[in-house]
């Protein structure tokens, strides 16, 4: 008993700590550089280049492998009994979750159209975002640039 007292002490004060750990406000990606939610870096600039390309989606959510995994387990519950039953529900549940995780990247992990544009900012240095595709942006459109990194994004100005 104490033995279990002391598991979901241990498992609370771990979840505690992870909790926390979130809230720090180091890399929040909220996309300003003072981490404040709701706020953005927004800059001003003048589209160079727009060039098509695809990009990977990065949809995969896991659902595949833990449906293929729980098949794999169900089916080998049905061989056989004690340890060799127990050793095909662990076979079954790996084959069914590599099984499940190929089918899942096979159906939603298909190429995008997107577009590289290249933009010079007002102050003069170039910025490339890789983006699903804007028919609006062109070369010569005055746009603002929200964010930065990876959440950046080009948007047109309406001025």
């Amino acid at each position: 008993m104490k033995r279990i007292q002391h598991g979901f002490l241990i498992g609370f004060i771990v979840f505690s700590l992870s909790a926390c750990a979130g809230m720090d406000g180091g890399g929040g990606g909220y996309g300003a550089s003072n981490n404040v939610p709701g706020e953005m870096e927004i800059r001003t600039g003048v589209v160079e280049q727009v060039t098509d390309t695809q990009v990977q989606s990065n949809h995969d959510t896991g659902v595949g492998a833990i449906l293929g995994g729980l098949g794999g387990v169900a089916l080998g519950s049905l061989i056989g009994r004690g340890t060799g039953r127990d050793v095909a529900m662990i076979a079954g549940a790996l084959a069914g979750g590599v099984g499940g995780n190929y089918a899942e990247q096979r159906r939603y992990d298909q190429p995008r159209q997107a577009q590289q544009i290249i933009v010079r900012m007002n102050s003069g240095v170039l910025v490339s975002v890789t983006q699903p595709v804007n028919a609006d942006l062109k070369p010569g459109t005055k746009v603002y640039v929200e964010g930065q990194g990876a959440g950046a994004r080009v948007v047109p100005r309406s001025d």
